[in-house]
């Protein structure tokens, strides 16, 4: 866990602490405060995280439409 905090973090560095909280959390060998202040880490991280996909999703959204709400200069996605 680093002591950066949350607020400065990237969403792929929150990601990666993320992760480490819940693994730790998940191994029950954390002793009860301990637990209770990962878990409080764990949740600012969890919504630092889902706060920057969302601006991420705004400023496609904004990218992709037009002022009518229009998709533009799209093209499927294709697989071969």
């Amino acid at each position: 866990m680093t002591e950066t905090p949350v607020s400065e973090m990237s969403f792929e560095a929150a990601m990666r602490e993320l992760e480490q909280v819940v693994s730790r959390l998940e191994t029950g060998n954390v002793p009860l405060e301990e637990s209770i202040a990962l878990y409080e880490r764990g949740a600012s991280l969890k919504k630092r995280c889902e706060h920057q996909l969302k601006a991420a999703e705004e400023k496609v959204a904004a990218i992709t439409q037009d002022a009518g709400g229009n998709a533009v200069g799209t093209a499927p996605f294709e697989t071969e």
